[in-house]
């Protein structure tokens, strides 16, 4: 299966859970906040958990016990949460993953995030596993050994971890203090990972929507009360284990050690992370030049500053405008989406043509050319009602659907398209429909292109739309990849309606003459 078969798959998965929920509940739009989500469900039980926990040989199994047995109505249910929670945890953060693999958003300026996220990968199951440890039943005893004969093999200390639980008498009271501190330090440390994880995205979403965390924390809450979370017999050093609950979320990689042997696990997970780390570096892509101001043209209005979704600009004194403020483009930010170029107000074609030029600008994608290229294609049709479609290289493909009174056109994100162009096309150009697509809702590949595109036609947003009248013609329709059928409908819908108006024109001119 090639990568384009996998993009469709992924696409034509998240259209079916767009039809079966509102786009903003779509699990796939959201899966970096729902890892959030779920961190502070398991935070949240695992903090009432704590209370009740005994730091002992002893205590630490029958305290767990009593937790799920006598308090099953709080404290098993609480129990089951953090079980479950976490195992959902390491699903979001493996979907989020490959669908960021995907969708290729591992190069240029997110290389940072990306290689940023591959330690969270060995703290989640650093917690995780010893998170098993704490209940000290059959299971904790193999994970214990198999572990400790696991880091043996790298001679992390002089004497080896296994000899540690080779008798009964070699374990103590101290142990269970010792993992009570790492189980909770270590998800201390993955909670600032995770947020140096999102460092470099401008408001980042770590919250899903409310009807979509109600909907999965009460599909946790059921599976919780259904099918409780519930021990193993206790552990005992004296004995082998003779049957064992797996746990595949967390444990996945256990067997292949029982298999294997230590050496070429290490190998496996050592190459994985390796290769994780360097993929942006190894397919780096075709770099795209990054935005430039031009300080002659820039006010330091500060409005691109403020639609850059990856903190790509800053803001600076002037280099000779006393008084007045710069946009600074920080290179190895940039992805060149050109949002900024939208935002920018100086971005008009309504000043005399000559002095035409723009405060910021993509060097190889200009404000400029896509005037110049629109209104080429503008002249070249002979229909009777002209539509403009404006589109984004991540959306919907809209070459099908040019003809001899359509023409599309294509931006590196919709909303590098300036709402004053909008204005420009309908009074200058007699413009019939303008319609805006791109990516689907709460999709966008450059994270806030639709939201910022929406706010500035609704006169939300500076720059937006000036005349009501225009934006009257103005739709939008977040159709995404594969939406060729959306599109397709929604430009019969304005055709339909053209005809409609002249109906009503001939209509009234016949009214007209018959009364006169």
């Amino acid at each position: 299966m090639n990568s384009r078969s996998i993009l469709k798959a992924l696409t034509t998965t998240e259209q079916i859970l767009n039809k079966a929920f509102p786009t903003s509940w779509n699990p796939l739009y959201s899966l970096g906040a729902l890892c959030f989500y779920m961190f502070w469900i398991v935070t949240v039980s695992g903090l009432y958990l704590f209370i009740f926990f005994q730091t002992s040989i002893d205590g630490a199994w029958q305290s767990m016990e009593y937790i799920t047995e006598d308090q099953w109505y709080a404290g098993g249910i609480a129990r089951s949460l953090h079980r479950y929670a976490s195992d959902a945890l390491v699903v979001f953060v493996t979907l989020h993953m490959i669908r960021e693999l995907i969708l290729k958003r591992f190069q240029g300026a997110r290389t940072f995030s990306w290689v940023s996220g591959v330690p969270l990968l060995w703290l989640m199951f650093a917690a995780g596993i010893g998170g098993y440890w704490l209940v000290w039943d059959e299971r904790a005893q193999y994970i214990a050994i198999t572990t400790a004969e696991f880091f043996d093999w790298i001679n992390i200390s002089t004497e080896p971890l296994a000899f540690g639980f080779a008798h009964p008498e070699t374990l103590s009271d101290r142990f269970f203090s010792l993992l009570i501190f790492l189980h909770i330090g270590v998800p201390l440390a993955l909670l600032l990972g995770m947020f140096i994880h999102i460092m470099r995205v401008s408001d980042s979403k770590s919250n899903p929507a409310k009807g979509l965390a109600i909907g999965i924390g009460l599909a946790l809450l059921a599976l919780s009360i259904i099918w409780p979370a519930e021990s193993l017999d206790q552990a005992d050093l004296s004995r082998s284990i003779t049957r064992l609950g797996f746990d595949w979320f967390y444990l996945n990689f256990y067997p292949l050690i029982n298999r294997w042997g230590a050496g070429p696990v290490w190998l496996m997970l050592l190459a994985f992370t390796a290769t994780l780390v360097l993929l942006p570096f190894v397919f780096e892509g075709d770099k795209e030049a990054v935005a430039e101001v031009d300080p002659d043209f820039c006010n330091g209005c500060g409005w691109c500053y403020a639609d850059c979704p990856y903190d790509a600009i800053i803001m600076k004194d002037h280099d000779y405008k006393k008084g007045m403020r710069q946009a600074v483009v920080l290179g190895d930010q940039c992805v060149s989406c050109g949002i900024c170029a939208g935002a920018c107000p100086s971005a008009t074609p309504f000043k005399t043509i000559n002095l035409f030029h723009s405060g910021i600008n993509l060097p190889d994608r200009k404000i400029r050319t896509l005037l110049d290229d629109t209104r080429e294609k503008l002249f070249d049709l002979t229909g009777k009602e002209k539509i403009v479609i404006f589109g984004c290289d991540h959306g919907t493909r809209l070459d099908a659907f040019a003809d001899d009174s359509t023409i599309t056109i294509s931006l590196p994100c919709i909303a590098q398209l300036p709402p004053s162009y909008i204005d420009f096309l309908v009074k200058r150009e007699h413009i019939a429909d303008v319609l805006l697509t791109g990516c689907a809702e709460d999709n966008c590949f450059h994270r806030t292109g639709n939201d910022l595109m929406e706010q500035r036609v609704n006169n939300l947003r500076n720059p937006h739309i000036k005349t009501a009248a225009v934006r009257q013609k103005t739709t939008m329709l977040w159709s995404g990849l594969s939406g060729e059928k959306e599109v397709a409908a929604k430009l019969a819908e304005l055709r339909s309606e053209h005809r409609a108006r002249e109906s009503n024109q001939e209509d009234r001119v016949e009214l007209s003459e018959e009364s006169s």
